[in-house]
């Protein structure tokens, strides 16, 4: 009987740090930003989720790839992680209505994976140092040509990451009858944001995140959404003139992550990368309007700063883990947003009531 060998897989952190393990995937060498998700399920709409473009992904759930991939659960064209780390990494599956493995999805993407690795040690390290670069690799190991890689991988802080994943020509889906029409500005949205809206019978435009006003208000929706998506919120300085002549128009708005950071600019509040920032599916949210908590899914590495809020601002929810905003609207007018993830694919749906306020006010 064969056996096939695992290859050596290495993980290389700026700061000098190595973890061993074994490579999968595409035998390849990976670079980006390293952070880490707690959440136990749902791996391949983490992995498809674009707001993780430009990083790689350490996943604290023990096992990877036990229930194969399914094209249902995608949350954009494909996979958007640099590369991923894993304790446990399965090219067998159980799942009886998957269309494949795990392996075959990562080769096939041209994406590299390491596993066998102590991801406690990792996260726990992480948690400590703060987000930083890394490489994965399963053809260098050289300390001094990994150090020289090293040196040619950007910082998130300053890039620029939505224009790789916005779509390129706006286009149109929902029921064509829909009581209510959404324009949405896509800065890297996962499907399941515009699937919350068609499932509410509203008729969704998603327009590049470069549209203009005037194209938007051409088609004349009754309420816009400005998505989700990746890097630092302070490039899009474009997004956020619009966000500012969007909420002179006096026009019903609905921001989520991204979207909720460019709006607070546009608000003249500053946003700031964190220290390791908020990816799962179990963080805690006080709604600080009902009086509620919710259990959300999250996943981002800037925030608003919770100072100099201006006077026409309120903090509408609060994250309870360290008290950052996660929810501000503007009185007297119907703009607000939220830093998390109300669609929650995967996740709980203790905040899909925000979808429903926001089509009411439409």
């Amino acid at each position: 009987m064969k056996y096939n060998v695992p290859q050596k897989g290495i993980v290389y952190l700026q700061d000098g740090t190595v973890f061993e393990g074994f490579v999968a995937g595409k035998t390849g060498t990976c670079t980006g930003e390293i952070c880490f998700n707690t959440a136990m399920t749902g791996y391949q709409e983490t992995f498809t989720d674009p707001s993780y473009l430009g990083q790689i992904l350490v996943m604290n759930t023990a096992h990877i790839g036990n229930y194969g991939v399914h094209a249902a659960d995608v949350e954009s064209d494909g996979i958007k992680i640099a590369g991923m780390i894993c304790r446990n990494f399965s090219d067998k599956y159980s799942r009886p209505a998957a269309e494949g493995s795990v392996q075959a999805y990562f080769e096939k993407a041209g994406v590299t994976v390491v596993y066998g690795v102590d991801t406690r040690a990792l996260v726990r390290h992480i948690r400590n140092c703060g987000a930083m670069n890394a490489i994965i690799s399963g053809e260098v190991f050289d300390r001094d040509e990994l150090q020289k890689i090293m040196a040619q991988i950007p910082s998130m802080e300053g890039l620029e990451l939505s224009s790789k994943v916005s779509v390129q020509e706006a286009y149109e889906t929902g029921p064509e009858n829909a009581a209510r029409k959404v324009a949405l500005l896509d800065l890297g949205v996962k499907q399941n944001i515009i699937r919350c809206l068609t499932e509410r019978n509203v008729r969704v435009k998603v327009f590049p995140m470069h549209a203009t006003l005037q194209e938007m208000q051409a088609w004349n929706p009754d309420g816009y959404l400005i998505s989700n998506g990746p890097g630092d919120p302070e490039t899009l300085s474009g997004v956020t003139a619009l966000l500012k002549e969007m909420i002179a128009a006096d026009l019903k708005i609905f921001g989520i992550c991204l979207g909720h950071q460019v709006l607070g600019q546009a608000l003249g509040m500053q946003t700031f990368k964190m220290f390791n920032g908020h990816r799962g599916i179990n963080h805690p949210i006080l709604n600080l309007v009902s009086g509620k908590g919710e259990i959300t899914s999250q996943n981002h590495g800037f925030a608003i700063k919770n100072e100099n809020i201006p006077e026409h601002v309120e903090i509408t929810h609060s994250h309870l883990n360290d008290g950052t905003v996660a929810g501000i609207r503007i009185k007297n007018k119907p703009v607000f947003s939220v830093q998390y993830h109300p669609e929650a694919s995967a996740g709980p749906h203790d905040s899909r009531y925000l979808f429903d306020e926001f089509v009411a006010s439409l």
